[in-house]
């Protein structure tokens, strides 16, 4: 059974399709969240990327990677509606394997180093115990300006 499942996402990270790319939950602990992305065919990345070759683009693995650190900073927050995370830095990406459509992505981020508005953390992104990619990301959290929904990447 999840922690949360895709309705329990929706209620904390603004990104609707296409550009959504967590399913579910599975762990959400102080410091650490696991979240699956279930990869189809489907998705309409793949129109592109690559014809006759499927490959999930790394940058959306690395934004799978940053929408899970979202619901780590946002979730435990009460006012997390007045909020937004952004993703301000990349560091040391690397892609070992490429994911395709049939894969299940197991995304793994963990934070290294927090502050009350900064948060660094590290992705991994797993496919079938095998590493896909790995990341540092940096985020900010701010006021969400008028109009503005709870978190973005």
């Amino acid at each position: 059974m999840p922690v949360l499942d895709i309705l329990g996402i929706l209620d904390i990270l603004p990104h609707r399709y296409p550009f959504l790319l967590l399913d579910r939950i599975e762990e959400l602990e102080e410091k650490r969240i696991v979240a699956t992305k279930s990869v189809t065919f489907n998705e309409p990345f793949f129109n592109g990327h690559f014809p006759g070759n499927p490959v999930m683009p790394g940058v959306l693995i690395v934004e799978a990677m940053a929408q899970a650190a979202g619901v780590l900073v946002l979730g435990p927050m009460p006012d997390r509606k007045r909020k937004a995370v952004f993703l301000v830095k990349i560091e040391e990406a690397s892609f070992r394997r490429p994911v395709r459509p049939g894969d299940q992505l197991k995304i793994e981020v963990t934070l290294l180093h927090g502050r009350p508005t900064r948060a660094r953390m590290k992705g991994v992104a797993m496919v079938e115990g095998e590493m896909a990619a790995e990341a540092i990301v940096m985020c900010v959290l701010r006021d969400a300006a008028e109009g503005e929904g709870p978190a973005g990447s």
